[in-house]
């Protein structure tokens, strides 16, 4: 049994403490910025309001803990001032490790509006261990994840469906950049990634330093044909250009219906341009992939593939 922090109880973190708590094998503690609530209490766990900037607070409030798993939402965190008082004070705590916010994939190009404090809090974790290690720490990448694929019917019991994909399986749509159709892409299923982390968290062994969580690579063209044989039905592909992409020009019929709970409260039609840009762009540079070190520690477990998801989403459409 070991002491776990979560920081930051966001809907992610939520699908993890929920296997977690099902182990019946370790203590949690919630660290948020907020009062506790009925609503927000989660039975099992222990709420603890914490000021990201008063370090002796902070510093107190991690006494015990064995590993800290961060969801603190990067773009939201100015300077990523809270982030790296988790981390400084989680090294005077004497935290064996942590896991920050990264849960996505592992290169950020043309997502730097989203992720480019993910790549600062890397090099960040870096410089604490220049020297010599204070701190043992995993980049948890899982890709993108795979529910997003479901669109509006949903799959998970905390996590709402955003859509933020290229493929719209509900409408047998898609958007690519041209010439990108082969690229590859990886997807991971929520209880999958939930799984993996309860796994690692329990790993005697030391964490590997970029820890990829490949649930399934495929390209965008194989992604699409496993929707056509599931739907029973085409798919209207639509050709963004490159050179438009690079350009800044978005000339689609439509945008992803991403909504608030994947990026923030600030959506609308133009941001959405923006993030389909960015999502075709990054797609098209090879870069929508991660690495798979998790399955190699763990090679017994199943993931679930884009078919066996996609089956159960949609097969009765």
């Amino acid at each position: 049994m070991v002491r776990i922090a979560i920081a930051g109880p966001g809907r992610l973190a939520r699908e993890i403490i929920d296997v977690l708590l099902a182990t019946g094998r370790h203590e949690i503690i919630i660290l948020a910025r907020k009062d506790a609530t009925s609503e927000l209490i989660i039975p099992g766990t222990t709420w603890v309001k914490v000021d990201y900037q008063d370090r002796g607070a902070l510093v107190r409030a991690l006494q015990g803990v064995h590993t800290i798993l961060s969801f603190i939402v990067v773009h939201l965190d100015t300077n990523n001032a809270s982030q790296k008082a988790l981390i400084d004070a989680a090294i005077e705590a004497g935290v064996k490790r942590i896991a920050p916010s990264e849960w996505s994939i592992s290169h950020p190009e043309h997502l730097e509006a989203f992720y480019g404090n993910k790549l600062e809090i890397r090099k960040y974790l870096e410089g604490k261990n220049k020297d010599r290690k204070v701190i043992e720490y995993c980049l948890f990448q899982p890709g993108w994840f795979m529910n997003y694929l479901a669109g509006a019917r949903g799959s998970t019991k905390h996590t709402r469906s955003a859509e933020l994909s290229l493929v719209d399986h509900g409408k047998l749509r898609a958007h690519l950049a041209s010439g990108s159709l082969d690229k590859q892409i990886t997807y991971t299923a929520l209880h999958d990634i939930a799984n993996i982390v309860v796994k690692a968290v329990e790993y005697e062994g030391e964490w590997p330093k970029f820890g990829g969580i490949n649930g399934h690579t495929l390209s965008l063209g194989e992604e699409i044909a496993i929707g056509e044989k599931i739907r029973g039905k085409a798919y209207h592909i639509e050709t963004l250009e490159m050179e438009d992409l690079k350009s800044g020009i978005v000339k689609a019929s439509w945008l992803p219906p991403i909504g608030p709970e994947a990026i923030g409260e600030h959506v609308n039609e133009e941001f959405g341009k923006q993030a389909l840009r960015s999502l075709a762009l990054n797609h098209a540079a090879g870069a929508a992939t991660v690495s798979d070190e998790w399955n190699r520690i763990f090679p017994d477990y199943k993931f679930t593939t884009v078919e066996e998801f996609l089956a159960r989403a949609f097969g009765d459409a």
